[in-house]
């Protein structure tokens, strides 16, 4: 198995709100640095690690990452939760700047669409994405894979959920379903029973999307869908058009999606792409290269956002939605799974409460507790396999907070901001920041692997001046020949 990590984390001032700093140029080119990038602001870091054999050392490289970043980020943090610090209005949360270069363009023009569609402040929310693959799996075990993976996905939102609560600057303006904490200040929403509203209706989700009908039965099914929602007109977005009267750039598209990336998903099937490929091209010509669990939230208990026995975990889940029967999904089955996963978001840890399978209704807890036995195997065969007992641990640490839900991560998050916090949600999150800056800080930090990064840094901005100063088509005869549907189809 291999794994890797992109971490997602907005930056923040001392006082806990939204820092509106551009991307420090210490960090490097946030367009062409392999490692240390921003996601949809130009205030949301985002580290990457390689890809590596252990969890042990994916971890080390996510530390030492951090390590770098907070020595060149001032007075500022990185919030360690995934629901977003104190937000300014919409329009004043700084989107992605890549440069001048017509893909540094598509990538800021591409942003500025998302916020059009959904507005910025839903863009602001972090994640961990868990990069997976097990070298000869041929796209058809992808896929039953991934299946399994999405019936199953309560589970994880369920053990590893940590974001029941909200600042209320995300919500200004919107509807919703949250309650007041009791006895709190004011300035903080949650769900008493909530897990991870990341993955909730407050959450990545849209409207627009759900029209697309995205079946996992295979790689072929799965490409027309997406092609499908890549290539169709889309009215609302019509309206809104690629340009404003004074000729600047609203969105790359007025399809149901700009680009790929804009699907939302508990997971995706991935391929690396060449320079200028397209990832649905990528997907068809070559195949399913791994895996992309897209429903971890940030554990503001770790300083690095996972710890090595959740990591442990997804391999042993991972494998078991592997090996496991995986019928053809339908359509009425997909629609069930969206119902289970919003129910698990918000009233998870609820006593007695029960989702969708098969037609019928089945405790959550009793359904989690299955998949988890049957795990069990799995997790014995990997320790036996590395001489140690680290998967089997991993897996008694989830039934043991199955078997008691208050010691879940989103319960946890709501006892530390009413036993410290006074009920505050920012409060709890920056303290849990501040403390997180300061032990990254104070850890050991070699002066081979500081010159390694800035030196990463420094080629990182020297590459992103290269592609600014070649020569390179019109951004809008760029921008027409990368959307073009031939550029989604495989040559073979």
């Amino acid at each position: 198995m291999r794994r890797g990590i992109e971490k997602e984390s907005l930056r923040a001032h001392a006082d806990g709100a939204l820092a509106l700093t551009p991307h420090p140029a210490a960090l490097g080119a946030a367009l062409t640095h392999p490692h240390i990038t921003t996601d949809y602001s130009e205030s949301q870091l985002e580290l990457i690690t390689g890809v590596h054999d252990s969890a042990e050392s994916c971890l080390a490289e996510l530390r030492h990452l951090h390590q770098f970043v907070y020595r060149q980020i001032g007075e500022e943090a990185m919030w360690v939760a995934s629901m977003p610090c104190k937000l300014p209005a919409d329009e004043n949360i700084p989107i992605g700047q890549y440069g001048s270069s017509n893909v540094g363009r598509a990538k800021s023009v591409y942003r500025m669409g998302l916020g059009h569609r959904y507005g910025r402040r839903m863009q602001t929310i972090s994640g961990i994405h868990y990069n997976w693959s097990l070298p000869g799996l041929n796209d058809d075990e992808h896929f039953a894979l991934i299946r399994n993976f999405r019936r199953h996905s309560f589970i994880l939102l369920l053990l590893f959920g940590a974001s029941p609560a909200v600042c209320s600057t995300f919500v200004d303006g919107r509807p919703h379903e949250l309650q007041p904490v009791p006895g709190g200040k004011n300035g903080t929403l949650h769900m008493p029973w909530g897990t991870s509203l990341r993955m909730g209706r407050l959450g990545y989700q849209s409207d627009a999307q759900a029209s697309i009908a995205a079946s996992y039965n295979g790689l072929e099914s799965y490409a027309a869908s997406l092609h499908d929602a890549l290539t169709r007109p889309y009215a609302p977005y019509e309206k809104i058009g690629v340009r404003n009267l004074g000729g600047e750039y609203n969105q790359l598209a007025t399809t149901l999606l700009q680009i790929e990336n804009e699907f939302y998903g508990t997971i995706r099937p991935k391929r690396t792409i060449r320079p200028g490929e397209r990832p649905l091209h990528a997907l068809r010509e070559r195949g399913v290269e791994y895996i992309e669990v897209r429903c971890m939230d940030l554990d503001p208990f770790e300083p690095l956002g996972i710890a090595a026995p959740t990591m442990r975990f997804l391999d042993v889940f991972l494998l078991h939605c592997l090996v496991s029967p995986s019928a053809p999904d339908t359509p009425e089955e997909i629609a069930a799974l969206g119902r289970n996963q919003h129910l698990t978001a918000s009233h998870g840890r609820q006593p007695g409460l029960k989702l969708e399978r098969g037609g019928s209704e089945v405790p959550l807890v009793g359904w989690a507790q299955e998949v988890l036995d049957e795990c069990r195997p799995i997790a014995e065969l990997l320790d036996a396999a590395h001489g140690n007992r680290v998967h089997t641990a991993a897996l008694a640490q989830a039934e043991s907070r199955l078997a008691a839900l208050d010691t879940a991560p989103s319960a946890h998050v709501l006892q530390a901001m009413n036993a410290s916090h006074d009920g505050s949600f920012p409060a709890f999150a920056l303290g849990r920041s501040l403390q997180t800056r300061q032990m990254l800080l104070e850890a050991p930090y070699p002066v081979e692997l500081a010159e390694k990064l800035r030196q990463q840094a420094r080629d990182s901005l020297d590459e992103q001046r290269r592609l600014e100063t070649a020569e390179q088509p019109d951004f809008e005869a760029f921008r027409v020949d990368y959307l073009s549907p031939e550029r989604l189809v495989a040559a073979r």
